[in-house]
């Protein structure tokens, strides 16, 4: 097999598969493939389950999230993408995971248990001052959420980012609104949010997932 690293600890295997390398070796989080190559575990990385593959395979050019960052997640859901960010940033970073389904902080638990630099927070991402303490200042925030007021969860929870912090959001705009043509809900969105954010990158993620935008932003 060959193996190509596009960025740093996220891998292409044979020009085909996306794939991380594995923080928790020998177990799987979902029904990814684990593969051996020179002794080394990789997970492959399903774009149909996880946005931010996606966006890496439709071409994402900034990945800021690397080894030793400290990254705050807004609906981490049961730990698909997570425990991929786990082990981009490794050993010696954190991934804050929240999540406000107890259903789905169930099965995350049972991630963050085997892998050490995951740390779930039940709440919702409103609530900001329930986390505030042992996320401020984290390098990257990653938002993934189904609400309304999404622009607004990502404005509250920016403020516990560093400055010129960098932020990934996939806009679900079925969930902003299911009447509204997507691209006029998209726009609203960016208008929203551009007063704190520079907008870096714009990324359309179908067929990966349809009604969906993927943005790279930085704290202003």
């Amino acid at each position: 097999m060959e193996i190509k690293e596009i960025f740093e600890n996220v891998y292409r295997i044979d020009n085909r598969k996306l794939a991380t390398r594995n923080f928790a070796y020998g177990t799987k989080v979902y029904d990814e493939e684990l593969i051996e190559i020179d002794h080394i575990e990789y997970r492959t990385w399903n774009p149909y389950r996880s946005k931010l593959a996606a966006a890496i395979l439709k071409g994402l050019q900034r990945m800021m999230i690397r080894p030793g960052s400290k990254v705050l997640y807004l609906g981490a859901a049961t730990g698909t993408t997570t425990s991929h960010v786990s082990d981009i940033i490794g050993k010696e970073g954190i991934v804050f995971c929240v999540e406000f389904s107890e259903r789905n902080m169930r099965e995350l638990i049972q991630v963050c248990e085997k892998r050490q630099n995951m740390f779930p927070i039940h709440t919702d991402a409103r609530m900001t001052e329930q986390y505030a303490e042992d996320v401020e200042g984290a390098d990257v925030l990653y938002q993934d959420v189904s609400a309304r007021d999404q622009a607004d969860i990502l404005i509250r929870n920016a403020k516990l980012i560093k400055e010129k912090g960098y932020v990934y959001v996939a806009i679900k705009s079925q969930s902003i609104s299911s009447a509204a043509d997507p691209e006029d809900t998209f726009d609203e969105f960016i208008e929203k949010i551009s007063p704190h954010f520079e907008i870096l990158e714009r990324i359309d993620i179908e067929p990966f997932d349809k009604g969906h935008l993927f943005l790279v932003l930085r704290k202003r």
